[in-house]
């Protein structure tokens, strides 16, 4: 028997709308990178973009434990001599809060066309508001 390898035309996509109020950054990270991806389904092939749309709500109200807040530093270089920089998760919270779980779930996709194909179908607000309605979402737990 041979394994099954889905294309483009046989795939079904669903919206699902997941609340971040108090969630684990990371346990939520990995929970919706499966989502994207579509491991969940079992069409599910790796060289094929089979999975789900994404949203994401109240992304500022999402938890980290311990001293993460003030010790875990998101570090980027500039390109230049001397431009290592570096923010830690609690002032990303307080400008872009969406910004945390989106670089949360790019670390977990595939580092390459697929995976940036990928994060274009989450969709992430820090408020409970969201102008998906027309889709009809589905929540998820």
């Amino acid at each position: 028997m041979a394994t099954h390898m889905a294309k483009k035309g046989e795939i079904e996509r669903k919206w699902h709308l997941v609340d971040a109020n108090g969630k684990t950054l990371g346990r939520l990270a990995s929970r919706l990178a499966i989502l994207l991806r579509g491991k969940h389904k079992p069409t599910f092939t790796p060289h094929v973009d089979a999975g789900d749309f994404v949203i994401v709500v109240n992304a500022g109200k999402v938890a980290l434990t311990g001293k993460k807040w003030k010790e875990k530093l998101y570090i980027h270089h500039s390109g230049y001599p001397g431009g290592l920089k570096s923010i830690s998760a609690e002032k990303i919270k307080q400008k872009k809060p969406e910004r945390l779980i989106t670089m949360a779930v790019q670390g977990m996709l595939p580092k390459n066309k697929l995976g940036r194909k990928l994060l274009k179908k989450l969709k992430v607000y820090p408020g409970d508001a969201h102008p998906h309605q027309a889709q009809q979402p589905e929540a998820f737990v």
